[in-house]
């Protein structure tokens, strides 16, 4: 495989929650299954430097990494998924990108010029993206970009991954694009046109997506295909459907049954790759949806209202199930 590095570009659509970071987390795996080597990050739009001081209600958890970073909790589920350990390079927020910007113009190193968004703060992103291979040689790295298309705080960033295609080439960056088909239960209708206003507002940013996953409650129909594939410019095989699975666990296997990672190895033009072994998450899967014993703990806390408060503690209760083959069900009590 060539030096080069490649960039997998995740924007989202439609509304926030949609699922981006499990897609993320899920190619990141598929990749690193078939030897190659992979790198994840998370760009959040916000202006908070990161979530260590906001209230979990507001964000859910606060993932720690190695290093000391507090970060998304998006963190947590690509460590698990892909088994890497990540720094506080992963994280990338709004905050801290006008931070160091507003910092050097302090310190007189952009010599008096005008300081503005296009090319400072993009450029800073870009920086940001980069200096995940300054120090190793990553064939891969999955870029998550928080937030919903069309939000004004996260337009900097959207513009930033454009210039990536320009700066990197075109054969080197990939862009996919999560969004929702709601299924309209009164018609039995699957709707396209919020994966239709989501995309044209991503291409009046100036990115046409590769890859649309769509997530849905059903398969989607040859003809909804059709219709993506024709008002999104989308190839029809570039169409993904990921159905909403009963344990996040599965969606590596589904999102390889779609072959989405072939899609994604076949532009990159990566070759002499080997077939991925998902025997893992098959039994993963399995023992989640087939347990032979239930055990019951409960977790105390002051945020227990909210399920992402303690993701870390509660993922790490399920594995411990998941290893057993035993489910975890998890009473939460307010410490009050």
């Amino acid at each position: 495989m060539s030096t080069q590095t490649k960039y997998i570009f995740v924007t989202g659509g439609v509304i926030s929650g949609i699922g981006k970071g499990i897609s993320v987390a899920s190619i990141g795996q598929l990749l690193k299954s078939q030897g190659i080597s992979v790198s994840l990050q998370k760009l959040d739009p916000y202006l908070n430097v990161d979530p260590g001081t906001m209230s979990p209600y507001q964000h859910g958890e606060v993932f720690v990494t190695r290093d000391g970073g507090e970060t998304d909790l998006d963190l947590g589920h690509y460590e698990r998924f892909v088994d890497v350990e990540l720094t506080r390079a992963s994280n990338v927020t709004a905050g801290q990108i006008y931070s160091e910007v507003i910092a050097k113009e302090r310190r007189g190193e952009f010599l008096g010029g005008t300081i503005q968004i296009v090319p400072h703060v993009t450029d800073a992103i870009k920086e940001r993206i980069k200096a995940l291979t300054s120090d190793q040689e990553i064939d891969v790295v999955v870029v998550e970009v928080g937030g919903t298309v069309g939000d004004i705080e996260g337009q900097p960033f959207i513009e930033a991954i454009r210039q990536m295609r320009k700066d990197v080439g075109r054969d080197n960056v990939f862009y996919i694009h999560v969004t929702l088909l709601p299924d309209i239960r009164a018609t039995g209708e699957i709707k396209t046109k919020p994966t239709q206003h989501s995309v044209k507002e991503l291409r009046s940013l100036g990115i046409q997506p590769d890859i649309i996953i769509c997530r849905t409650e059903k398969n989607i129909p040859k003809n909804v295909r059709d219709k993506i594939s024709l008002f999104c410019n989308v190839d029809f095989k570039n169409v993904i459907e990921t159905i909403d699975v009963k344990t996040i666990y599965e969606a590596p296997i589904s999102f390889h049954k779609e072959k989405l990672d072939n899609r994604v190895l076949s532009y990159f033009n990566i070759k002499n790759r080997k077939e991925p072994n998902l025997a893992k998450w098959k039994k993963i899967t399995s023992n989640v949806l087939s347990p032979k014993k239930n055990v019951n703990i409960g977790i105390i806390g002051k945020y227990v209202n909210l399920k992402d408060a303690y993701k870390s503690l509660d993922e790490a209760l399920a594995h411990g199930g998941i290893s057993n083959n035993l489910k975890v069900n998890l009473t939460r009590i307010d410490s009050e």
